[in-house]
């Protein structure tokens, strides 16, 4: 069942496994912003290796 659902009932458990997810998700996200942000940095500083 998703949460829009008229069955959702939100008890402990799905507490629980729904914190976890958005927790799981959101250091994903940082992790990826911080690699394309270090990325497009490195890119205009010219860091870059120039082997193609």
């Amino acid at each position: 069942m998703l949460p829009f659902s008229f069955e959702w009932a939100w008890d402990m458990g799905h507490m629980v496994f729904m914190g976890g997810l958005w927790y799981a998700l959101t250091i994903l996200g940082l992790g990826m912003t911080y690699c394309i942000i270090m990325a497009a940095v490195d890119t205009a500083k010219g860091k870059g290796s120039h082997n193609h």
